[in-house]
């Protein structure tokens, strides 16, 4: 059993042992290291930075926990792998750096594999340590024996086994420095019960990421005349800005360029809201610009698949394998995205002035903005949505830390909810899982111990990972936990109404006492029913240094208003 201070001083273990190991100093690349291969796998990962490991017990990888310990490595443990890997990839997204998940064997690598595909559709440098039933004797039916490679392989970026303890550091450094190396996603690795438990004495290797190299100069300034020369340029920045520390050149770019700029997922504050070219509510200016830049961001389903109209497309990214090749852009720069953008905000050519263009959308922003008035501060009962978004708002820091687990409510929430700075914002991205919310939450008050932390749940989504309630408890990690109940799958039951006149399987049972839910597990909370309640039960979630659950009773014949990503 694991615990934590509160303030993400990293997770002490307590319990009746008092035989824990001694700790060893941290290790450097290029040192010799000797002992059990828990302690081979760790040693480069903590050298190259690892700040927490987040686990569910297993006796196939005890000697990981052992070097853990030993190194002072916190280890977080959560009751199923899913919110293991959840939380490790939210603190890669929280920390720009690799998160860690060690799973134990079959079920244990089984049950994390829907974070491992999350990670890899957002980029998202995570390494998995995995168990894996003994080498020796494989294929007798040893428990948990199972060939974990051939499924993740189409997940991750690279997954492999160690064979012998002696490679475990060289392919555990190896994992790590994938991860984090443009274009980033998830790695597996992992390690059967004899060769983790046996020893062997070796090196240290290097595990930090590569740095990511320059563009291709004429690509980039293929882009920047686009842009400069075109009447109405739009640009979409999107998780990659973020993921490189890119935000302050990309203001510089938009600044210099004069261009109108939208953000999406982790790209969310990296220009914030209220920047005069920020934009998020006059999206059909995508459908209208001669020129529309993406940059750091795929092409997919929440962009049109790149469709915009007659625009010229320039598709901004990290790494080439990052391109989109169905969409025929004008201008494709693959390479260190800072970079691209500085390179922009130099420009001294030629350039339109697009203060009319700019002027035009502000004016569409500003009217879709007073029209949400009525819905912020709306009085109806049962509550609308919105109106939770409206109280929330009002009590939320410009740095607080916002994750979304849901649905139609956290499709409200990214509507009407803004990134005042990078970094703040956490969703599930284009993968679309439930059931990330516990671990994206255990992640952000870990990375951000004096930050506010809110997890903004749909009903159906806490009954995916409700149970890590108990995990935030254990490790006292403070949490204010908003659940929109409106008792019925939402994102379900309205389109298949307007599809078919009716619904099957979209009821939830309804008012369920989410609030009694995390007491029971150690936390708090409360039931609101009326909307002048709102911003009293979140004051006090947000300050009751528990997890707090808010069970917000919503209106289910609300229907959020679904149209076109480019509306």
């Amino acid at each position: 059993m694991t615990s934590a201070k509160v303030g993400g001083g990293g997770a002490t273990p307590v319990g009746p042992c008092e035989a824990l190991p001694e700790r060893v100093r941290r290790p450097e690349p290029g040192e010799t290291i000797e002992g059990h291969g828990g302690l081979l796998a760790l040693a480069p990962l903590v050298a190259a930075g690892a700040t927490a490991c987040f686990t569910l017990s297993g006796g196939h990888v005890f000697p990981i926990y052992d070097a853990a310990l030993r190194f002072g490595l916190p280890l977080y443990d959560v009751r199923h792998e899913q919110t293991a890997g959840f939380a490790a990839e939210g603190l890669a997204k929280l920390t720009r750096a690799p998160g860690l998940a060690v799973v134990t064997a079959g079920p244990g690598v089984t049950n994390v594999t829907s974070a491992v595909a999350t990670a890899r559709a957002t980029g998202s440098p995570l390494v998995v340590l995995g168990g894996r039933a003994a080498a020796e004797g494989w294929g007798r039916g040893a428990l948990q024996e199972l060939d974990h490679v051939p499924i993740l392989a189409p997940l991750a970026l690279t997954a492999e086994t160690a064979r012998t303890t002696g490679e475990i550091p060289a392919r555990s450094a190896a994992a790590w420095a994938r991860a984090g190396r443009a274009h980033r996603g998830p790695t597996f690795l992992d390690l059967p019960l004899d060769v983790l438990y046996g020893s062997d004495r070796t090196t240290v290797p290097d595990a930090r990421p590569a740095p990511t190299g320059p563009a291709d100069p004429d690509q980039v300034l293929a882009a920047v005349r686009l842009l400069a020369r075109a009447e109405r340029p739009v640009v979409v920045a999107g998780g990659d800005v973020w993921w490189e520390g890119a935000w302050e050149a990309l203001a510089a770019a938009v600044e210099a360029l004069e261009i109108p700029t939208f953000t999406n997922g982790l790209g969310r504050g990296c220009l914030p809201a209220g920047h005069p070219l920020a934009f998020s509510r006059a999206r059909s200016a995508l459908r209208r610009a001669d020129v529309v830049a993406v940059v750091g961001t795929p092409l997919d389903f929440r962009l049109g698949f790149g469709a915009f109209g007659g625009a010229a497309v320039i598709h901004v990214v990290d790494a080439p394998e990052a391109l989109e090749a169905r969409v025929a852009s004008a201008a494709a720069p693959a390479g260190s995205i800072r970079q691209t953008l500085a390179a922009w905000a130099e420009w001294t050519g030629p350039r339109r002035d697009h203060r009319s263009w700019i002027a035009e959308l502000r004016d569409l922003e500003d009217r879709r903005r007073t029209d949400e008035a009525n819905l912020l501060d709306a009085a109806s009962e049962p509550i609308h949505p919105a109106r939770v978004y409206g109280a929330l708002r009002r009590v939320l820091d410009p740095d607080a830390v916002v994750a979304g687990d849901g649905g139609d409510f956290v499709s409200w929430a990214g509507r009407l909810v803004d990134s005042a700075r990078p970094g703040c914002w956490l969703d599930p991205g284009p993968f679309g899982c439930l059931g990330t919310g516990p671990g994206y939450a255990m992640a952000a008050r870990i990375a951000h111990p004096d930050r506010q932390v809110v997890l903004l749940s749909g009903d159906g989504a806490l009954g995916f990972a409700g149970m890590d309630l108990d995990s935030l408890v254990r490790h006292r990690l403070p949490v204010a936990i908003v659940v929109g109940n409106n008792g019925i799958w939402g994102l379900e039951k309205h389109p298949m109404r307007a599809l078919y006149g009716y619904d099957v399987l979209a009821e939830l049972t309804p008012e369920t006492r989410y609030d009694r839910v995390c007491e029971a597990l150690g936390g708090a909370g409360e039931t609101v029913r009326r909307p002048g309640e709102l911003e009293g039960a979140l004051r006090r979630a947000l300050e009751a240094g528990v997890p707090y659950l808010v069970n917000v009773l919503l209106d289910p014949e609300v229907a959020y208003p679904r149209s076109s990503s480019l509306a």
